[in-house]
């Protein structure tokens, strides 16, 4: 620290006691005699004395807003002054005034006087006055505006409110004898505490807080102190007094040194307000400004910065990791040198030597090794790992730690600069240079220095490189030499430099700054420029350490620059180290790249490692192990890594220089560069051009252009894979092309062709595609897969031999879509005949299973003739089938009638007569002798009859379906009815109605039979089997005769149409109705009894008989029929016809020519008209027969 005489001012005989700063620092009001003295702070010169106070002026005070200012004075007023310097206010206490202060925020203002003090503020027109038990000295507010302080003659300190009362009271220990002359508050913003510094005549300074505690111990002065002042921000204190100077304290009050020394007392001292200028005022009225220039003590090794913080403390940065250490030496430091691990601190009165704990590179841990209890005076100071050197201006000591001098050596000149540049502990090497240009190598073992180099002009910088070749100097007239030591030779200069240093890590390289920029050189390239403020201070790697104002800073520089232009250069091991330093990813990439190029591959593979780049690694590595097996092309490597980087045209034509051709070929296609490749080839290759052009299609397939890569396959030849291509999306009208362009010898892209369009579903494609081919067998599959039936049946008219590939399939279709009659058919078609009986089996099943008995009746009636289908062809089954067909024939009619019974028992009405239901339940319960079929209800079937036979006047039979219902087991729906029936009957007659016995007459022997006849549907007289009526189930007035042995079916046909003729008269009686295929009898009038009939004669037989004796009718019987008496039930092979004859003629029947079922010719037409068909057999009634 300096301090430098700014300006100086005497005013005579006056002694100056205050003085105050304007808070913007451009004017300075002075107390001195009568009258205060505004001046200007920068030069001193005086620019209105201003006069309004008849006695001495003690004390001067400025508002903190700048608008006004206070004097106090000996005649007991204060005068409040503009900042216009007119005064505008004045008011009095009762003794001499001894000090004034504003208040910073609220601009109150405090006037203390020797036996009171005073609070006035602008807006009060009072002044409120407080007593005090002794004389005030001084008086400051705190930096919030709350509290005063009062420093009094008896050695108390008094810290007020802002209304005056007392809230805190500091007794100084040596009461009245050490009076408080100055107090002031700490205005740092940092502090958390209110601070008050207080200097009392007992020649102490001590710290208090506002709490009254105080801070630390006293510090003792050697004088009286008359006035203490803080700097703007709190760090320095500076006081003057007895001892006829100011002096710089630390804010802990360390004594700094002396600002200005003076010919008597110094009775005030105020520092410019946000500077570094200090005014004293002093009893023989001198007015001195000084300006305090503070030093930068500082010291740098490599990564370690040491520096001066607050003059009292050391701060050690570590630039790399940014770590800092605060050691507090609590004494002024004077000089800073650090070494490896060792750092020197020189106090006033001694220098310490410390050390690192630990030899770890980034520890920041430092302890006291040695001190040196001895006052140096020195101008730069070193340390080594074993000794202090002190430079004296041309003189230099080397002092080991044990404050032993060992060495001393004097220079010829001044000494500018001295730096340690290494070495072995104890043996470390110094650089030197001096003002007259010398530059010298000194040895701290050896007493004789070695001159390196003299120039002519004065050394301000040095710096010599790793390898201890070169030798870089900064002169006075900033111009940078590098020499190389062994030879002195100037390698280059440069201009504009302040500071240089050689990088650490890298021997070709140094940088400089000067002009605000700073340099990189290396080797001898041009400089790199980047704009940088400050010092450059130390190079180490990719880090420049640049010392701007008081603040060092690591800067991170990219070395691309260099790194570039070594590669410029193709000098990739020196690229490699710069890099090394630190560069960008990029950087790193191009250097790679470029080394790979020049096939330095060592370097190229260093590179590639460290941006971890495989790909490039696996071509270095293959293109050693190539160079191991003893291939020497470089084009031929340099080839590959010209395709690696996407070079292909420059590798294409080295491969091609180096007779690789196909290799060219083959990166072309792999790129997929197909035009290249072509041209590479040229067109006299043209198989070669049929191999690219599939790879060419095999690429477009893989890359999802699968239209261009159908196009080449069918251009290259390649028709499957094209075909593969175009069926897998759907192209349909492409393919239907290739295939109408295919010759048809070529079966297996026709066949795919086929598949693709039946897989597309279109049918039409396909069976054209199968035509084509003539693929008969593939195109009825496919009719029969796409369910094109009618093409089908088509193709199998032409092609018989396909009709169980047809017919089978469409049989299980209907069967699947619930068409399960017409899928029997189906199979009956195909000639499956079990197939056709199973699903027959199976309808009729669910149809007794679901109570469908109409259904079930239909399917029964269908199953009897399919069995007489297979009977008919097949010998062996014939028998077995045949007694199916009775059976089947036998149920249907059962299930058919039981459907009506089920009807009236289930649902609410009933469509039948009551005679018809009547006849039914007889009919059914004379046929259920043996096992009764499943669904058939004897319960439903005896019910029925018995309300049909009780209705009608049948008590008997009613009175015996009762018995009979006893027996069986009731469902209760009906068990209340029956019992109630089987009352109601037993007051009933125990007889059948007339007219309802003779309906069961036997026509063959006229036999009035019971109404119910266990033995069946026979007559008990000659047993004649009952013809029924099919609808209303009344017996016909037929009765059936048999052939003759020699007469064939077809000769009693003849015989029967030849007819002997009658006369015209009877002939005209009868009418013929041949309806299509239906045969009826109708008689017009009734017949002659007279005349004899030959088969009358035929029916007699002989009574009581117990078998059944059939009517046989011999060839005259016959001839005499009428064509019109006869009804014929024509059955196909292996059966045989049945013959009928009506014996009542006049009674018309009609027989189904299906079903050969005989209904009376009004109820058959009915149920058609109803119907739309044979209400048995549901044969339409416009199907031909």
């Amino acid at each position: 620290m300096r301090a430098v005489l700014a300006w100086k001012e005497t005013i005579r005989e006056q002694c100056v006691y205050d003085l105050a700063f304007k808070p913007d620092g451009s004017q300075l009001i002075i107390a001195a005699g009568l009258r205060v003295l505004v001046y200007d702070a920068t030069d001193g010169s005086i620019i209105q004395p201003l006069k309004g106070h008849k006695d001495i002026v003690y004390c001067v005070a400025y508002a903190k807003d700048g608008k006004r200012f206070a004097s106090g004075s000996a005649d007991k007023s204060i005068i409040i002054w503009t900042s216009k310097l007119e005064g505008i206010l004045k008011y009095t206490h009762n003794d001499s005034i001894q000090c004034v202060a504003y208040n910073p925020v609220t601009h109150q203002l405090a006037s203390c006087s020797s036996g009171d003090f005073g609070l006035w503020s602008p807006e009060q027109k009072s002044v409120n006055k407080h007593k005090v038990s002794s004389k005030i000295t001084c008086c400051g507010w705190t930096n919030d505006g709350q509290y005063l302080a009062l420093g009094m003659m008896n050695g108390v300190v008094s810290i007020r409110n802002k209304n005056g009362e007392e809230k805190v009271k500091i007794e100084r220990p040596g009461g009245s004898s050490s009076p408080i002359w100055s107090i002031a508050w700490n205005p740092s913003k940092d502090e958390h505490n209110d601070i008050l510094a207080v200097a009392d005549w007992g020649q102490k300074l001590s710290f208090y807080q506002l709490s009254g505690k105080q801070i630390g111990k006293d510090r003792t002065l050697t004088y009286d102190p008359c006035c203490v002042g803080y700097f703007s921000k709190g760090e320095y204190i500076v006081m003057g007094g007895s001892d006829k100077q100011a002096s710089l304290y630390t804010k802990d009050g360390v004594r700094l040194g002396t600002v200005g020394e003076q010919n008597s007392w110094v009775w005030t001292c105020r520092v410019k307000p946000d500077s570094n200028f200090v005014v004293l005022g002093c009893q023989d009225g001198t007015i001195a400004c000084y300006q305090l220039i503070f030093s930068t003590v500082h010291g740098l090794y490599k990564d370690r910065y040491a520096y001066r913080d607050s003059m009292t403390d050391v701060i050690v940065q570590h630039l790399i990791t940014e770590q800092k250490v605060r050691i507090k030496c609590r004494e002024l430091v004077k000089k800073i040198a650090i070494y490896r691990n060792r750092l020197a601190i020189q106090l006033p009165e001694k220098i310490l030597i410390y050390e690192l704990y630990s030899d770890d590179s980034s520890d920041m841990h430092y302890r006291v090794k040695e001190k040196i209890c001895r006052k140096f005076e020195c101008n730069l100071l070193v340390v080594c790992s074993q000794h202090i050197i002190l430079c004296q201006e041309k003189r230099l000591q080397c002092l080991s730690f044990n404050s032993v001098r060992e060495k001393e050596w004097v220079m010829e000149s001044l000494i500018r600069y001295i730096k340690v540049i290494g070495g072995p502990p104890g043996r470390e090497g110094l650089l030197v240079g001096l003002k007259n240009g010398a530059i010298l190598k000194i040895f701290v073992d050896n007493p004789f220095p070695i001159t390196l180099l003299k120039l002519t002009t004065s050394v301000r910088c040095l710096d010599m490189s790793a390898s201890r070749n070169k030798l870089a100097v900064v002169d006075e007239h900033n111009t940078l030499l590098v020499y190389d030591i062994k030879s002195k030779e100037l390698l280059f200069q440069e201009p504009n430099a302040n500071s240089v240093a050689w990088n650490t890590q890298c021997e070709d390289m140094l940088c400089f700054s000067g002009n605000g920029y700073l340099n990189i050189k290396a080797c001898n390239f041009p400089v790199h420029q980047q704009k940088m403020q400050g010092f450059m201070v130390g190079y180490n790697g990719s880090k420049i350490f640049c010392l701007h104002v008081y603040s060092m800073s690591a800067v991170e520089v990219p070395q691309s620059a260099p790194m570039y232009q070594y590669l410029e250069r193709k000098m990739f091991k020196e690229a490699y180290q710069i890099a090394c330093l630190g560069v960008t990813d990029s950087d790193w990439r191009d250097l790679a790249t470029e080394a790979l190029e020049g096939l330095d591959f060592e370097t190229a593979k260093k590179a590639f490692i460290r941006i971890r780049d495989l790909r490039y690694l696996e071509l270095i590595n293959s293109i050693e192990e190539r160079k191991k097996r003893g291939e020497n092309d470089n084009d031929l490597f340099l080839a590959d890594v010209y395709a690696y980087q996407g070079k292909f045209h420059e590798a294409a034509r080295l491969y091609k220089r180096t007779g690789h051709e196909s290799r060219a070929l083959s990166m072309y296609t792999d790129l997929r560069m197909f035009d290249y490749a072509k041209e590479f080839v040229g067109v006299t290759d043209p198989k070669s051009s049929r191999m690219l052009m599939t790879k060419q299609a095999d690429w477009a397939k893989s890359s999802r252009e699968p239209r261009a890569a159908a196009e080449m396959y069918l251009s290259a030849g390649e028709h499957l894979k094209a075909i593969d291509i175009i069926g897998e999306h759907g192209w349909a009208d492409m393919l239907i092309d290739i295939a109408r362009k295919l010759d048809k010898a070529e079966r297996e892209p026709l066949a795919k062709c086929a598949l693709h369009f039946k897989r597309l579903k279109h049918h039409g494609y396909a069976s054209e595609t199968y035509s084509k081919m003539g693929d008969l067998k593939a195109l009825v599959h496919l009719h029969v897969e796409t369910q094109h039936w009618e093409e089908a049946f088509s193709l199998v008219e032409k092609h018989p031999q396909f009709k169980n590939d047809v017919f089978v399939p469409y049989a299980q279709w209907l069967a699947e879509n619930d068409r399960f009659e017409e899928a029997q058919k189906a199979f009956h078609k195909a000639g499956l005949q079990n197939e056709a009986v199973k699903v027959l089996e199976q309808l009729t099943q669910n149809a007794v299973v679901e109570n469908r008995f109409n259904d079930a009746g239909y399917y029964y009636w269908m199953l009897s003739m399919q069995c007489l289908d297979i009977a008919k062809e097949s010998e062996e089954q014939r028998g077995e089938m045949l007694k199916k067909f009775e059976r089947f024939q036998h149920l249907a009619e059962l299930y058919h009638v039981y459907r009506s019974i089920q009807r009236y028992t289930d649902e609410p009405f009933s469509s039948h007569m009551p005679d018809t239901l009547f006849n039914i339940c007889r009919f059914l319960l004379n046929n259920l002798t043996k096992d009764i079929p499943p669904g058939i209800s004897k319960v439903n079937t005896l019910y029925a009859l018995a309300k049909q036979s009780r209705q009608l006047g049948a008590y008997k039979l009613a009175r015996y379906a009762y018995e009979k219902l006893q027996e069986l087991h009731i469902p209760s729906r009906f068990q209340e009815s029956i019992e109630l029936g089987c009352l109601t009957i037993r007051s009933k007659p125990f007889h059948d109605k007339e007219d309802l016995i003779e309906g069961m007459m036997c026509y063959r022997c006229s036999t009035n039979n019971p109404l119910l006849n266990n033995q069946g549907s026979v007559c008990i007289n000659c047993r004649q089997p009952f013809i029924y009526c099919a609808s209303s189930y009344d017996v016909l007035p037929l009765v059936q005769f048999y052939l003759e042995e020699d007469i064939s079916d077809e000769d009693a046909l003849s015989l029967i149409d030849l007819e002997v003729p009658h006369t015209d008269q009877r002939a005209a009686r009868w009418q013929d109705i041949d309806n299509g295929d239906l045969q009826s009898l109708r008689m017009d009038e009734g017949l002659d009894d007279e005349e004899e009939d030959p088969f009358t004669a035929k029916m007699s037989f002989e009574q009581g008989g117990s078998n059944f004796v059939p009517v046989k009718v011999s060839r005259p019987v016959l001839r005499a029929m009428s064509r019109r008496d006869v009804l014929i039930k024509r059955w196909p092979r292996p059966l045989k016809w049945e013959y009928f004859r009506s014996l009542l003629p006049e009674v018309s029947i009609t027989m189904c020519p299906t079903c050969f079922k005989m209904f009376h010719s009004e109820d058959y037409e009915l149920l058609v008209l109803q119907h739309n068909c044979c209400p048995y057999c549901r044969r339409p009634i416009d199907e031909p027969n």
